[in-house]
């Protein structure tokens, strides 16, 4: 697929503070893990009412600040002498970016009210935002790098990852489908679709994976379907990194999913031996599929 590449900062060696910028999720706390693991001092942001109540204990330093205060986010870490970052988690960005009521009770600081105004009043695609956010936090000399560079291991590795194999219809499925996820990809218009016997039964929107994959259950009641999950076309690995997680598992089992195919490198795995071992007990298969057909 083609995409336009962004070129990111190397990240820096330890024992190098790095800032993070932490929303909801385990995968802020499975950064924090890894960065300190290598001899990196944490210096980390926790987005107001969004991230986990762990992760304070396992940083060097720590303070909340406001979701939408994003001017504060760079000088707040420039202060520390911070220069790299890592920005990860979850944020209801339905929430914010399409209720405006609640976009005034966040109370956005008035330069990032200059830059939605300027920037993302008329795209608010993931992308946009989080370009817009790596150039504020610029401007205060702090740098966004690779958000999977602490968790290389935790990466989709081509071929099948579980004991449990692909049926020949999961495998056709995925050869059928794989083609059509690269366009909507390339579209951005979700980062997932659903199939069963070379019928599309769903495509991811803004409702995020999970939703979606409660859609197909209602949709399709004969189980054994395929999810097929990507990243979207020159996405940038700055914080536009897709997920899956034990909670993925979980609703694919209860929904009748019965195999799981992410695109080889690009989808992070949280807690993925895990994940992988709840995938074999519940009979669904999980494959990564390589660069070359993505």
């Amino acid at each position: 697929m083609a995409g336009t590449l962004t070129i990111l900062p190397d990240p820096p060696p330890p024992p190098t503070p790095i800032g993070l910028i932490a929303g909801g999720g385990r995968l802020p706390l499975i950064i924090a893990e890894g960065l300190r693991r290598v001899g990196h001092p944490i210096h980390a942001l926790g987005l107001a009412h969004q991230y986990e109540p762990a992760l304070p204990s396992i940083c060097t330093t720590f303070r909340t600040v406001g979701v939408l205060k994003v001017t504060s986010w760079g000088k707040v870490l420039a202060r520390q002498g911070i220069t790299h970052a890592i920005m990860v988690g979850r944020v209801d960005k339905a929430s914010f970016m399409h209720n405006p009521w609640r976009l005034l009770q966040s109370l956005p600081d008035l330069r990032t009210l200059s830059v939605w105004y300027r920037h993302l009043r008329h795209d608010r695609r993931s992308h946009a935002v989080l370009k817009a956010i790596a150039d504020e936090l610029g401007r205060s000399g702090v740098h966004l790098i690779d958000s999977t560079a602490p968790i290389p291991d935790a990466l989709a590795e081509a071929g099948v990852m579980t004991n449990r194999q692909p049926n020949s219809e999961q495998r056709a499925d995925i050869a059928f489908a794989w083609p059509l996820l690269a366009q909507t990809l390339r579209l951005d218009i979700g980062q997932a679709i659903a199939v069963r016997e070379r019928d599309v039964i769903a495509v991811e929107a803004v409702e995020g994976t999970d939703r979606m994959i409660e859609r197909v259950g209602q949709l399709c009641r004969t189980p054994g379907w395929t999810l097929c999950k990507g990243a979207r076309a020159g996405h940038d690995r700055r914080s536009d990194v897709p997920t899956v997680g034990i909670k993925t598992i979980e609703h694919l089992h209860r929904h009748g999913g019965g195999c799981l195919a992410l695109a080889a490198g690009d989808v992070i795995m949280i807690d993925k031996p895990e994940l992988l071992d709840l995938a074999d007990r519940l009979g669904i298969a999980v494959i990564g599929v390589p660069p070359a057909q993505v």
